[in-house]
């Protein structure tokens, strides 16, 4: 049986850049988001030509002291496990009661080694913690440090095959979100399951987010339900949201 070939970090951001590649030349040098063509969202260009025109595909976002971290409301958060709201999902509110002790992350797709992560399982894992400036879409700002394990060794874990182009995310209030392959091997990209040295709370999330720090804050989704690769992008529809909002 032919064995299978995997990407590692440095493929993926390989693959990334050659797929970029591919975009300038059919844009006439001028990379393009997956959303280009929804005249609904062409306000996502401006950005992904920019930062992926300008700037390294492994740029860090600015880090910040631990004196600097500021209080961090959860505006515009439901909590999923919450029966009086339209976001309800009574398999969150179950492994709340449990203090999600039978929490688990599947990640499937085009993948080597499709499987499914316990929260204990995710911090067996070398971990990564930096304190970092969240930028909310409805202006305001707050700063926080995050501890969890980077994404690219989640993938690298099972092992996304060479047509993966983007991770797709899944939440338990019912959000559906897509990153690129440079955003998810970004070194400050991680699954986050720890807060200003605390777990995570339900209101930021628990028991595990997304944090993509390169990006507006709406791209850190909470909640997380369920991870698929794919080589397609899949859009999650007429969310009001830009798809790119790097920052």
């Amino acid at each position: 049986m032919e064995k299978k070939k995997i990407i590692t970090r440095r493929k993926a951001i390989i693959t990334g850049l050659t797929s970029l590649g591919g975009l300038l030349l059919a844009s006439c040098s001028r990379p393009l988001p997956p959303t280009y063509k929804n005249i609904l969202r062409m306000g996502d260009n401006l950005t992904y030509v920019a930062h992926r025109a300008l700037l390294p595909g492994q740029a860090l976002a600015k880090e910040y002291n631990y004196s600097d971290i500021s209080s961090f409301p959860a505006t515009g958060t439901t909590n999923p496990g919450d029966s009086s709201k339209d976001t309800f999902n009574e398999t969150y509110e179950r492994l709340q009661k449990n203090n999600f002790a039978d929490w688990s992350l599947p990640i499937e797709g085009s993948v080597s080694r499709p499987g499914s992560y316990s929260l204990a399982d995710l911090q067996k894992f070398p971990a990564r913690t930096h304190i970092t400036r969240h930028t909310c879409e409805e202006g305001w700002t707050a700063i926080a440090q995050w501890t969890g394990v980077p994404l690219s060794s989640i993938l690298q874990s099972v092992g996304i095959l060479p047509s993966a182009r983007f991770i797709n995310f899944y939440s338990y209030d019912g959000w559906i979100d897509s990153i690129d392959l440079l955003d998810a091997f970004h070194p400050q990209t991680i699954l986050a399951y720890g807060m200003n040295n605390r777990d995570l709370l339900v209101q930021h999330g628990a028991p595990v987010r997304l944090r993509v720090e390169t990006q507006i804050g709406y791209k850190s989704m909470k909640y997380l339900n369920k991870i698929t690769v794919t080589n397609e992008f899949v859009d999650p529809g007429d969310t009001g949201w830009a798809w790119y909002v790097g920052i």
